[in-house]
C-alpha cells in the first residue's frame, strides 16, 4: 500500500466516525493536611480544569472538585454526572490530587470526611462508558493502585512506583505545569498529550532532587499503551475560550478524528498488505 492510499483509507475511516467524540476530565484535589499543600492541591487542579476546559471547548466536559466540596458523596455523585455524559467513542481523563495512604493491603484516597478506597474508586471508573481512559493518581503512595486500575484501553499514571513511596509527592506540580505551558511540548505542534505531560513531570523531578542533592523520594510509573493519543492541552493558535459552540463542535470533529487514527496505526501491523 503506497503512502497515498494509506491516506486516503485514514482519512477515510475518520471522517466515518461519529462528531460525538470527546473527552471529559475529572479532576479532584483531596485534603491538604495544612494550609500550604491545601492551597497547592487547589492550584494544581485549577490549572489541570482550566487545561481541559480549553482543549474540549467546553466546560461541560470537565469537572473539578477541591477542598471541603472534594467529599466521598461528592466525587461518587460527580464522576457518575460526567459519566452520564459520555459514550463508547469519548476518552475520559481522572486526575487525582492530594495525599495517599496504603497500608500494606488497601490503598485511600484522603477526602474531608471518610476516605476513598483503591477499590472503590475503581468501580466508579470501570463504570466509565468511554473506551479510552487516562487515569492519573498524582498522590503518595499512589504506585500500590497500578497493578489494580489496569485493563484493555487504560493508561495509569502513578507518582509514585509502590505504596511504600508514602513522601508528600512533587508529580502534580509538574503535571500542572507540563499542561499550562509550551514546556512540555517536545515536538511543537501546539498540543500536550499524556506521554509529553509524564516526560516532563517525570525529568523536572529528577532535576530537582538532583539539584538539591537528596536522595528521591518518589519514581512515578506508568502503565498502558500509547499515552499519546491522549490530548490534555492545545497551545497557542489551537487554545480557545470554552463554551464556544462553532469551535467546540469543530474539536469533537477533531478529537474524533485524531482517536480513529491513532486506532488505524495500532491495526497496521497486524493487517494484510492489500489492506
Amino acid at each position: 500500500m503506497n503512502k497515498a492510499h494509506l491516506i486516503s483509507a485514514l482519512l477515510a475511516t475518520a471522517c466515518a466516525l461519529p462528531a460525538s467524540a470527546a473527552t471529559y476530565t475529572f479532576v479532584v484535589a483531596g485534603l491538604g493536611g495544612e494550609p500550604g499543600y491545601e492551597q497547592k492541591f487547589r492550584e494544581h487542579a485549577a490549572a489541570v480544569a482550566s487545561a481541559a476546559e480549553k482543549a474540549a471547548g467546553s466546560t461541560a466536559n470537565v469537572i473539578s472538585l477541591s477542598g471541603d466540596a472534594a467529599r466521598a458523596d461528592a466525587v461518587k455523585r460527580d464522576i457518575k454526572t460526567l459519566a452520564s455524559r459520555m459514550n463508547g467513542d469519548d476518552s475520559a481523563v481522572i486526575v487525582l490530587i492530594g495525599h495517599g495512604s496504603y497500608d500494606g493491603e488497601n490503598y485511600r484516597f484522603n477526602l474531608p470526611g471518610p476516605d476513598l478506597t483503591d477499590s472503590e474508586l475503581a468501580r466508579l471508573f470501570d463504570e466509565l462508558p468511554a473506551r479510552d481512559q487516562l487515569i492519573i493518581n498524582a498522590t503518595s503512595a499512589s504506585g500500590a493502585v497500578i497493578e489494580r486500575w489496569q485493563k484493555p484501553r487504560r493508561v495509569v499514571i502513578t507518582a509514585t512506583k509502590n505504596g511504600g513511596e508514602k513522601t508528600a509527592t512533587r508529580f502534580a506540580q509538574y503535571w500542572a505545569q507540563a499542561v499550562a505551558s509550551e514546556a512540555a511540548d517536545t515536538n511543537k505542534d501546539q498540543i500536550v498529550t499524556a506521554a509529553e505531560a509524564y516526560a516532563f513531570a517525570t525529568n523536572q523531578i529528577a532535576a530537582a532532587f538532583k539539584a538539591e542533592t537528596s536522595m528521591a523520594t518518589e519514581h512515578a510509573r506508568m502503565e498502558g499503551d500509547d499515552a499519546g493519543r491522549f490530548t490534555l492541552a492545545r497551545l497557542g493558535a489551537g487554545e480557545v475560550m470554552p463554551d464556544n459552540p462553532e469551535v467546540a463542535a469543530l474539536l469533537s470533529q477533531r478529537g474524533a478524528i485524531e482517536l480513529d487514527l491513532n486506532r488505524v496505526k495500532e491495526q497496521k501491523a497486524s493487517l494484510p498488505d492489500t489492506q
